[in-house]
């Protein structure tokens, strides 16, 4: 995305993981207003974990931090099942093309989240 080649960057993991977002990589672009910064915590009911995600956004594609937004709290809060249409709107929201889209979707195809 820093190169100019995406709309859309979102990093998340569970809370207090010790996963890090490149906060400072994205630093200078969020002083100087070229890009949008968002954090949201996804809280599940119940005993889950919850999810911390940041999104940044260039100025004027900022529908994409909203539209994954909502996407993130269906699947995280709502614990609504991903289907290969969720998969492809996140693709296109981060900014992927068609085929590299349909390359993941084939990649995951046929493998579950779970026990069935």
């Amino acid at each position: 995305m820093l190169a100019g080649s995406k709309p859309l960057a979102m990093f998340g993991d569970a809370l207090g993981s010790a996963c890090e977002v490149p906060e400072a990589d994205f630093a200078p672009y969020v002083g100087n207003g070229s890009i949008v910064r968002r954090e949201e915590i996804y809280r599940p009911p119940g005993a889950g974990l919850p999810g911390r995600f940041v999104y940044f956004a260039r100025v004027g594609e900022e529908w994409r931090i909203e539209a994954m937004h909502r996407i993130n709290e269906a699947l995280f809060v709502r614990h609504h099942p991903t289907t290969p249409g969720i998969e492809r709107e996140i693709g296109r929201l981060l900014g992927y093309t068609e085929a590299e889209i349909d390359s993941y979707l084939h990649g995951i195809e046929g493998k579950t989240t779970g026990p069935q």
